[in-house]
């Protein structure tokens, strides 16, 4: 059993991790740390801890399959480097979305534009440019598991094949939110939008929090990113100072003034 523990191996892995995915590696890397266990061994987890942590990270949608990437991706570096006998990633499996209910206006958003920070266009390039380096990756896994004629049962082959159909799928969602993508230049309008800053503040509770406008692949609540079609974000699109606005959030509805608005 490894004895590494799964912070040194986060250590060790984000060293190889280059440019602006860095940090998003970082993040979600951060978050299985202390959801695991920074100090644990990796040798003892197994692939019903993965499977649990995906629960925990809520069903498929573009955040939560950007962050599931980061963490294959770890996954299948702590297995080329032997540190893992086997790659844990296909473990990782995101419940699927509820379809919304047909109605007014749906399917319109189908081939819609993607508002994006020039950051966030940067982090999908990156993160496009790792998933095709564990293509290949996968592919060899592929071939080494096929030298092993007997197929029934070949575990490490399944995994494999699981795992390229992850990657490739991912591939797919990042090229697709590539192509619909506009990048939100800065602009003096004094109007809340994508790649602002603006200060809140808690009309009930008189707590005052500062919010970075982001488009759905880049938000972070930790970083205090929030996407702008979170309910949040939905209310406080072209607001401007001194605006009220109510925002039904999951905790309930609330009040929020809005202060400065920095474009």
């Amino acid at each position: 059993m490894s004895e590494v523990t799964l912070s040194e191996a986060v250590a060790s892995y984000i060293e190889t991790v280059k440019g602006v995915a860095r940090q998003a590696a970082l993040a979600e890397l951060d978050r299985l740390s202390r959801w695991y266990g920074p100090d644990k061994p990796l040798g003892a987890m197994r692939g019903h801890d993965v499977a649990t942590y995906a629960v925990a990270m809520g069903p498929s949608t573009p955040e939560t399959s950007r962050r599931a990437a980061q963490v294959r991706g770890f996954f299948v570096y702590l297995k080329k480097e032997g540190v893992l006998e086997q790659n844990l990633g296909p473990h990782l499996r995101l419940k699927k979305a509820k379809k919304a209910r047909r109605g007014a206006g749906a399917g319109a958003g189908a081939s819609s534009d993607i508002e994006l920070t020039g950051e966030g266009v940067d982090a999908l390039k990156a993160e496009r440019q790792s998933l095709m380096e564990q293509r290949i990756s996968v592919r060899e896994d592929i071939r080494r598991a096929m030298l092993d004629k007997d197929f029934r049962e070949n575990a490490p082959l399944d995994a494999a094949k699981d795992e390229q159909g992850h990657i490739e799928a991912r591939i797919r969602d990042v090229e697709e939110m590539l192509k619909r993508a506009v990048i939100v230049g800065a602009g003096g309008t004094g109007r809340v939008r994508v790649g602002c800053t603006v200060s809140v503040t808690n009309v009930g509770s008189g707590r005052e929090t500062q919010y970075s406008i982001v488009g759905p692949t880049e938000a972070n609540a930790a970083d205090g990113k929030i996407s702008s079609v979170s309910p949040v974000g939905k209310a406080l699109i072209g607001c401007v100072e001194g605006d009220v606005v109510e925002v039904n959030a999951p905790a309930g509805a609330l009040q929020l003034r809005v202060g400065s608005v920095k474009n």
